[in-house]
């Protein structure tokens, strides 16, 4: 499922953490700036911005949320699972939560991850740890995720029921 594409207007709905925010645009001559306040998200952006412009803004900002938040859950699993990514990365994914290059040790994660409840990206970020010790979804994965994250599958599927940004599918 897919949200309805954003105008970036006042009022709009956006989300932070599983919190829905009303946004707020003000138009001034400074640096573009988003700032989360009770029940508003602020985004600050020069006159006369383009809807590419406000996107870029409040996406970065995301990504910016999601780093901040995932990193003291990563030091967190390291340490329980006795396992070590090498790279994070934070990006605008279509189709997936995360992702894990086993080989390089490398940890990606979308940037919608910071529209959806923190515990959320605490799991993808076991999910994609585990795949260090186990690359596939074979028993032995299942086995360790129950092990560690025992509601693992409550939320994948509250993950899964979320719906995803809106995405222009180009062929």
């Amino acid at each position: 499922q897919r949200e309805s594409p954003r105008e970036y207007i006042d009022r709009e709905s956006h989300y932070l953490w599983g919190s829905r925010l009303l946004l707020k645009v003000k138009e001034e001559a400074v640096p573009a700036t988003v700032e989360a306040k009770a029940r508003q998200l602020l985004l600050r952006i020069r006159p006369g911005s383009t809807l590419e412009s406000r996107e870029a803004v409040v996406h970065a900002w995301y990504r910016d949320q999601v780093r901040s938040a995932a990193e003291p859950f990563i030091a967190k699993w390291e340490k329980k699972l006795n396992v070590r990514a090498n790279s994070l990365f934070i990006q605008k994914m279509k189709t997936k939560w995360g992702s894990c290059n086993t080989a390089k040790k490398n940890i990606r994660l979308n940037t919608e991850l910071g529209k959806k409840p923190k515990e959320c990206l605490e799991y993808i970020v076991v999910h994609e740890l585990v795949h260090l010790l186990e690359p596939s979804h074979n028993a032995k994965f299942q086995e360790l995720m129950d092990t560690h994250l025992p509601n693992w599958r409550a939320l994948r599927s509250q993950l899964n029921s979320s719906p995803l940004a809106h995405s222009d599918w180009k062929y």
